[in-house]
């Protein structure tokens, strides 16, 4: 009885565990060989698009295309080297692909989205840009979905179809961008001597363009006295700069003209 289950136990070893250990570690060793060949491909597209200057947005999007392509590759040659049929796995991989198209429809309009904002290029990597609901500066276009880094540092993923579908405000396209600020007035102040210092100091604000040179113009009245519009223009990469410092170029004309603190006044009067 020994000697029988011995004899199965090394024809099982023979014909069967052998060759799947085989089988497993030539599938192991394709893997690993497979991947830094996909990163060595990769590298070599990526210093080639260098080399003709082509626009990052590009080069990023085309790793990722290639990145994936391969990889799918690799995965049916390493199923089909421990024995998988390549061509159930096909079949299996396009029910399957048709199967989540219809079910993520979704995920179709991203990627078209994505090609069409890489042909289009209403923005690249880099520009800071409002789409989608979120504000920030363009890390990747990949295949799916675009990654921004807001200003507070933080990673946000957004479909592209999102961002395709929705209005794009691009920061960073034209030289210059204008900082809106309001600059409240009290009674009895004369807005032209307000307006004239105001646009002498904010003149002199660090990292603020002279073409076009600040505005400063009356923009309403209300309860407590005259509403300045107070618009400087930088550089997009200075505007929060720029914005803080304006601020305080606000506050400094006030006292030092010792403006009175504006306070709104009502009338009351009693009727009969």
């Amino acid at each position: 009885m020994a000697q029988e289950l011995y004899n199965e136990l090394m024809a099982f070893l023979r014909t069967d565990a052998l060759p799947l250990f085989w089988s497993l570690l030539g599938a192991a060793v394709m893997w690993f060989v497979g991947g830094y060949a996909i990163r060595a491909i990769r590298r070599i597209i990526h210093r080639a698009l260098d080399r003709r200057h082509v626009d990052s947005t590009l080069v990023l999007y085309a790793d990722s295309t290639v990145n994936v392509l391969l990889r799918i590759l690799l995965i049916i040659t390493v199923l089909g080297a421990i024995g998988v049929s390549t061509f159930t796995f096909a079949g299996i991989l396009t029910a399957a692909a048709f199967a989540i198209g219809t079910a993520w429809a979704g995920l179709l309009a991203n990627f078209a989205a994505g090609i069409f904002m890489v042909v289009l290029r209403p923005f690249k990597v880099g520009e800071m840009i409002a789409a989608g609901g979120v504000t920030g500066v363009v890390h990747e276009i990949g295949l799916f979905v675009t990654t921004l880094d807001t200003a507070d540092n933080v990673r946000v993923m957004v479909g592209n179809n999102k961002i395709f579908s929705d209005n794009i405000f691009n920061y960073s396209h034209n030289p210059y961008r204008r900082v809106d600020l309001r600059a409240q007035i009290a009674h009895g102040v004369d807005p032209q001597d307000a307006i004239a210092r105001l646009k002498a100091r904010i003149a002199k604000v660090p990292k603020v363009v002279a073409d076009p040179a600040p505005s400063v113009d009356l923009l309403e009245f209300n309860m407590a006295g005259a509403v300045l519009a107070v618009r400087p223009y930088c550089n997009n990469n200075d505007y929060w700069e720029v914005y803080f410092a304006t601020n305080a170029a606000i506050a400094e004309v006030g006292a030092a003209a010792k403006f009175p603190v504006p306070e709104e006044r009502r009338a009351l009067r009693q009727i009969g």
